[in-house]
């Protein structure tokens, strides 16, 4: 049977609704953050931004509280970057990703570092901890008391698993320097097969950024190919085409908005996962943007709008207003769009 080919506009459309980002949602907190597979918080603010654009109703205090109550953790995910994402899902995308990480650094420090170096730091780094949470800067400090590596060579956090313990990492102090043990701060999820977690993780990704390629998920999750081709192949999936004859997936009943779905202005934090490499088909940052966005330059990269499904431009926030900073020609009825989303952002970037 000939697969159904998806044209880039279906597929932009498919983005914004799993996202979030054609209308907002209108759950709980936690079914939004599932829903858009967590949030990368580099910037701890991101997160903030990234929920208030994509759920009704969202209030920084409501996220602080999520992140102070461990409904929300902080940690060290996919990409080996930092994402936050609800308690429920943190231990199956930890246990998801732990090996092929722990493979990347052991071939990235070839050399330098062995399996048996990186065991002997993590267990450094537990006892640290074992008193509670520490700055990181003493953390550090007590490694290298220890005699352990405390440079981007010591591999922390790839053999223990880390959190970031608020109330650093939230709103009112976005500095996010003091850690935790994972185990200590979650019950402990030992149990969960690296099988079982891969099936999470990857249904995860389809329903937030479905329909993909078997490359698109392994950009975003950081795993290899060969690693997530079993996992597709005892799932339950759709089969698509795009444009370029590039063979895609998907979750069975993941929507798949008209193409012509009008797509609201919406305001994106830095480092929006909607944006990163494996969304490129999408067009939801026209090409012609992307160095402007992501480039060595600005690598805190900048927070974007969207129009008609696409980044148009970047924004800043100081001293209680929103400044907009156009990357193409706007209309005045897109202008007027944006205005209007304006006071609502203002008023949660500056509220109390």
């Amino acid at each position: 049977m000939t697969e159904e080919v998806l044209t880039q506009r279906q597929l932009n459309r498919a983005l914004l609704a799993r996202q979030l980002l054609l209308e907002r949602g209108t759950g709980t907190l936690k079914s939004a953050m599932e829903q858009v597979a967590g949030l990368q918080t580099q910037v701890s603010r991101s997160g903030y931004i990234g929920l208030w654009t994509r759920q009704a109703g969202v209030t920084r205090q409501a996220y602080t509280d999520a992140l102070v109550q461990r409904r929300f953790i902080q940690g060290t995910l996919v990409r080996v970057t930092i994402h936050t994402v609800t308690a429920a899902d943190y231990w199956p995308m930890a246990i998801a990703v732990r090996a092929a990480r722990r493979a990347w650094w052991l071939r990235t420090w070839s050399g330098q570092r062995t399996e048996r170096d990186m065991r002997r730091t993590a267990d450094a780094a537990r006892r640290a901890l074992a008193g509670g949470p520490l700055p990181l800067k003493e953390l550090r400090a007590r490694l290298a008391a220890k005699g352990h590596p405390t440079d981007a060579s010591s591999g922390l956090g790839l053999w223990v698993d880390l959190v970031r313990v608020p109330p650093p990492g939230t709103w009112d102090r976005p500095r996010a320097d003091f850690y935790g043990l994972a185990e200590d701060w979650l019950p402990p999820r030992a149990d969960l097969p690296e099988a079982d977690a891969r099936r999470m993780l990857l249904r995860r990704y389809l329903a937030a950024f479905g329909p993909a390629s078997l490359a698109d998920a392994a950009n975003w999750t950081g795993l290899p190919v060969a690693d997530l081709r079993p996992v597709a192949g005892r799932l339950r999936l759709r089969r698509f085409r795009d444009e370029q004859g590039r063979a895609l997936m998907d979750l069975p009943g993941a929507p798949l908005p008209d193409p012509e779905t009008p797509a609201p202005p919406r305001f994106l934090p830095s480092f929006d996962n909607s944006l990163l490499i494996q969304a490129r088909r999408t067009q939801i940052l026209p090409e012609a943007f992307r160095p402007h966005i992501f480039n060595v330059r600005t690598p805190q990269s900048w927070n974007t709008f969207l129009l008609d499904g696409q980044v148009a431009g970047t924004w800043t926030y100081a001293d209680g207003h929103v400044a907009l900073d156009p990357l193409r020609p706007l209309s005045r009825a897109e202008r007027r769009s944006l205005d209007d989303e304006i006071g609502p952002l203002e008023e949660f970037l500056f509220g109390s």
